[in-house]
């Protein structure tokens, strides 16, 4: 809020069109976007229902009630196909979804561009890649994949970052050279995957689609335990997110270390993405949608976080549901779903970046 003096002299505090003040308690106080709060809301409903209908349907219809009695704990003759399959499947895909979504809006926050997401700039394809290496000589286990994929993430995201800094980070460069990287990695995956067993290979080719397909707790547990540690690290970044929207000279100028804090909501994006590749293979789009969703229905300067979270669970569970739905018997993986939509998307962002930069498209 800005400080302004009435006619008497006496301080009044103005505060921003659209904005609310809360004072929790009556101590302190803070503002908050009407709007953001209320599409908030309205997605966190939408994504309650959502859920609800993924545990009702499936090989065999479950009544909502005896969906909400597995969920609360409660005895009911339905407790093996929600409670043991669907279930953790369903809990895979809210947490991998809510990752690429705040992983998409950090990254394209620091670039400037909504084109730049890890899917796109080669941080999937880095974990992939490295993961895809594990497997072919033999490394299966569950609890060291996510590791093997920030590793491979982290790797990639760090060549993308070296080779786009030239006195600064220019977005431009730093998605083309993304894209480069992009092509480089999974010609890398594919030379694994020629030389690895059949099998392996099989699982692979299925794993790099972007599965849930018989995926449950095993995966979601280290999944849920990385986005727990990075809860603290989301509410730092929601805050950074503002001084990055400041050009170099302005941050200069105001003792801003903006090479720092670009770092540090880098790294964050790249470990959330890395890791839920690593939990069920690199679902391709849901880190490019899911932040511009968001910042659509909010309509705010910023890329908000929590939005795109939720909007991120929402795509990978209604794409899961349609996978699991329209070839039944035959489950489709919910990457095929997700490029479905993100591929035209993304050609109608390319569209859109070249009108507005005055090429013919």
């Amino acid at each position: 809020m800005t400080a302004t003096r009435t006619a008497a002299g006496a301080p009044e505090r103005v505060r921003p069109a659209g904005y609310a003040v809360v004072r929790p308690g009556g101590r302190g106080s803070f503002l908050v976007h009407r709007r953001s709060l209320a599409v908030t809301c309205v997605l966190a409903v939408l994504l309650a229902a959502v859920c609800v209908a993924y545990l009702c349907v499936g090989e065999s219809f479950v009544a909502p009630g005896e969906v909400v009695k597995v969920v609360f704990g409660q005895p009911s003759p339905d407790q093996l196909v929600v409670g043991e399959l669907r279930e953790p499947r369903l809990a895979l895909g809210l947490l991998v979804g809510a990752a690429f979504g705040v992983s998409g809006a950090l990254i394209q926050t620091v670039a400037r561009n909504p084109l730049a997401s890890p899917d796109v700039i080669g941080v999937t394809h880095g974990a992939g890649a490295v993961t895809v290496a594990a497997m072919t000589y033999g490394v299966t286990s569950y609890s060291a994949l996510p590791y093997l994929s920030i590793t491979g993430g982290l790797g990639a995201a760090a060549l993308v970052y070296v080779f786009a800094w030239r006195r600064g980070l220019h977005a431009a460069r730093f998605v083309l050279i993304g894209i480069g990287f992009s092509v480089a990695l999974s010609s890398v995956t594919q030379l694994f995957l020629t030389k690895g067993d059949y099998l392996v290979a099989q699982q692979a080719k299925v794993w790099l689609t972007g599965s849930l397909n018989g995926r449950g707790y095993a995966e979601a547990r280290p999944l849920a335990n990385f986005v727990l540690l990075a809860v603290p690290c989301a509410l730092w970044a929601a805050r950074a997110q503002r001084t990055v929207s400041f050009d170099d000279d302005t941050a200069t100028a105001l003792g801003i270390r903006l090479g720092r804090i670009r770092f540090g909501l880098v790294a964050l994006g790249v470990v959330l993405a890395s890791v839920a590749t690593g939990a069920a293979g690199p679902v391709d789009f849901v880190a490019l949608l899911a932040p511009q969703i968001a910042r659509r229905l909010t309509r705010t300067a910023q890329i908000p976080l929590l939005a795109s979270a939720l909007t991120g669970a929402l795509v990978v569970v209604v794409a899961d549901l349609l996978a699991r739905k329209l070839f039944s018997p035959t489950e489709l993986p919910v990457g095929v779903m997700t490029a479905a939509v993100g591929a035209p998307y993304l050609m109608w962002l390319i569209v859109r970046s070249r009108s507005r930069s005055g090429e013919p498209s």
